[in-house]
């Protein structure tokens, strides 16, 4: 059993968010959302996202969803807002600027 914190968390990612990277960034999403009512992803520094990256972003929107914790995607360019909407992903994740 992991203890929560009101304190929200902030995963940063950099790069390329594909088939390579997307297993380490959802394993640290799922950390975080373990142990955080609260989860943001600084999207700011992504510079190509796969289907993959989809695939880890919406595995931790259903982890949120079971434990009751806020998963909120901040920072994405253009590129990702455009994969989002292109997949409808942007009517079921929370995008922030």
């Amino acid at each position: 059993m992991s203890s929560e914190s009101n304190e929200p968390c902030t995963v940063r990612v950099n790069g390329e968010i594909d088939l390579d990277t997307a297993p380490s960034l959802g394993r640290d999403l799922a950390t975080a959302l373990d142990s955080h009512r609260e989860v943001v992803l600084d999207l700011s520094e992504v510079t190509f996202m796969d289907c993959a990256g989809l695939g880890a972003l919406v595995r931790a929107r259903n982890q949120a969803d079971r434990c009751g914790a806020r998963l909120v995607l901040r920072g994405a360019g253009r590129h990702v807002l455009r994969l989002l909407e292109l997949t409808g992903l942007h009517r079921r994740l929370t995008v922030e600027p």
